[in-house]
């Protein structure tokens, strides 16, 4: 039986993970958390954003009650040894693209789960999806079409896979579809099950 009195909070600016958290049929609260999202220059690959939705967690850990359940994510993308977050500007965008053009990268997201404790504080628990994404040779032309039209600066890697580059570029893909949108669904309504709340 679902435990009705946790309030699930989604703390996610995206519009895309709130959309697929509604997609599963959960009611939650949607807030934005203001987090530093700095890492050690250490931490290779998954470790980045586990690191930092935790970090978003942790910002906002304070201001949990009893009966509330946070819920934060960080999204990833990985590419020759490189991590690429959100491009800066039009030009970091254009690069990023080079980049991932005719190679296979890996998209990696963290789903963070923060609950406050009887004894003070809070409990942290964190999973992480991988997904390998396969991309065809991009033109110049293309890559600048994809830039301008859709001005990709607040996704990681410069890319959405929901949008036209994916339609045109994506060739294979290996993992889940939604954790390359920045939400592994499949993880987050395991751990809710867990919980009892579905």
């Amino acid at each position: 039986m679902s435990d009705t009195r946790l309030q699930i909070l989604l703390g996610s600016a995206s519009p895309r993970r709130r959309e697929l958290l509604a997609g599963l049929g959960i009611p939650f609260t949607a807030i934005s958390i203001d987090a530093d999202e700095t890492f050690p220059a250490s931490l290779q690959a998954g470790d980045i954003p586990c690191y930092i939705s935790r970090a978003k967690a942790r910002a906002y850990e304070a201001q949990l009650t009893d009966n509330q359940l946070l819920i934060t994510a960080d999204t990833i993308v990985w590419c020759d040894g490189r991590m690429l977050g959100k491009p800066h500007d039009a030009d970091d965008a254009r690069s990023m693209l080079r980049l991932l053009s005719g190679k296979t990268h890996q998209v990696y997201t963290a789903v963070t789960f923060a609950e406050k404790q009887s004894a003070g504080g809070c409990l942290l628990s964190t999973v992480v999806d991988k997904t390998d994404v396969t991309f065809a040779e991009l033109s110049e032309e293309e890559i600048e079409n994809y830039v301008c039209q859709y001005r990709p600066f607040d996704k990681a890697g410069a890319y959405g896979i929901q949008e036209w580059i994916g339609y045109i570029g994506c060739l294979r893909l290996e993992g889940s579809y939604f954790n390359v949108m920045g939400f592994p669904t499949h993880l987050v309504y395991q751990e809710l099950k867990k919980r009892g709340l579905i």
